[in-house]
């Protein structure tokens, strides 16, 4: 099986050592956790959680279309909350990005994310 990293200036680059996304043969493209980093300072953008939400989906946007793929086309995500009271806060947000048919999804609360942040987001998404 081949597999492509995938890597995009319109998003943050990685802050350890992994990848911003993996492609896959077969048709499947993997992102890494996507923080509401500002993708040219690096720097977290957002105090709250549903502002952070909003970078992050937009971050993992990004990702997903320089691997050939796109909101519309993911199968999975997985939302990593540092505090689970910031569940509808969230999900109003997230809603609007996946507005029709939305994928299947897990939350997770944590005890704490990189760089201090509230939210972080990773997908899994097909390749048309």
């Amino acid at each position: 099986m081949k597999r492509e990293i995938v890597s995009t200036a319109k998003a943050p680059k990685a802050i350890g050592p992994y990848s911003q996304a993996v492609k896959a043969e077969g048709g499947f493209v993997f992102t890494a956790g996507q923080l509401a980093l500002d993708p040219v300072s690096g720097e977290l953008v957002g105090r709250t959680a549903a502002e952070q939400a909003e970078q992050a989906l937009k971050n993992l946007q990004e990702v997903l279309e320089a691997g050939g793929s796109g909101l519309a086309h993911v199968v999975k995500t997985t939302v990593f909350l540092q505090n689970m009271n910031d569940f509808a806060a969230v999900n109003e947000v997230y809603a609007r990005f996946f507005a029709t048919n939305p994928p299947a999804r897990s939350a997770i609360a944590v005890a704490a994310l990189p760089k201090g942040a509230l939210v972080e987001i990773e997908a899994v998404a097909l390749v048309p």
